[in-house]
């Protein structure tokens, strides 16, 4: 899938129309991620039309559960940008925070930011477990980073109350999603809905969680606690 392709697919299913120059971000943010990836590694996915497959539109499918506008997101292990920079491309409005441990790739992501002249974008090079922020975003995502019940503690103290946490999982999402009960119920997040559909023949769920309350002053814990005894 290219430029028009994606404009159509994008219309059709999520009944999204970009603007030209939004399309053309796009087109620039697809170029410079596969020229940087031959020096730095970012993705193993190396052809155009994969970029727009692969990256763009599964990050875009957050879209089919809910509309940003003046609203704040913060992206998780955002790696090279995803889904934090499609949505914000998609989203002008969103006020958008990129947290990546990796130096090499935050020097990615600034030059990205940078080049498509986004605004309210803040790119944080940090651990989640590490951040001193707590309770100030609307939502908060991660993509493909750790098992739900890992992810969900990382996550859920960044979250306002009220606040909701975006789960993005694969084929075996219902089942984690009913392994991570447990913490879901510590970290008082609720269910709002499951996005269940199948794209490029596989299977995915995506998720909203509710948060209800406050997070418990203790969460999160050091990341080899959570890892060795997830909630």
């Amino acid at each position: 899938m290219l430029k028009e392709e994606f404009k159509d697919y994008l219309k059709q299913e999520l009944n999204l129309e970009l603007s030209e120059k939004q399309l053309s971000d796009f087109a620039t943010y697809a170029d410079f991620l596969l020229e940087y990836n031959q020096k730095v590694n970012l993705t193993a996915i190396t052809e155009l039309s994969d970029v727009y497959d692969k990256h763009f539109i599964d990050s875009l499918m957050v879209l089919r559960m809910v509309r940003f506008k003046d609203e704040s997101l913060a992206d998780i292990g955002t790696g090279a940008g995803f889904p934090g920079i499609p949505l914000k491309i998609a989203c002008p409005d969103l006020k958008l925070t990129l947290i990546e441990p990796t130096g090499k790739r935050c020097v990615f992501l600034k030059e990205t930011v940078d080049r498509l002249g986004l605004k309210d974008v803040r790119i944080i090079q940090a651990r989640a477990e590490d951040l001193k922020e707590r309770e100030c975003y609307d939502y908060v995502t991660a993509r493909a980073v750790a098992n739900l019940n890992i992810l969900s503690e990382l996550c859920t103290p960044l979250l306002k109350v009220n606040g909701k946490f975006i789960v993005l999982r694969g084929s075996s999402g219902l089942e984690e999603i009913k392994q991570a009960e447990s913490a879901f119920k510590k970290l008082h997040l609720k269910q709002e809905m499951i996005d269940e559909f199948t794209y490029l023949d596989n299977q995915r769920v995506n998720a909203l969680f509710v948060k209800s309350k406050a997070t418990p002053s203790r969460y999160p814990r050091n990341y080899s606690q959570i890892k060795k005894d997830p909630l």
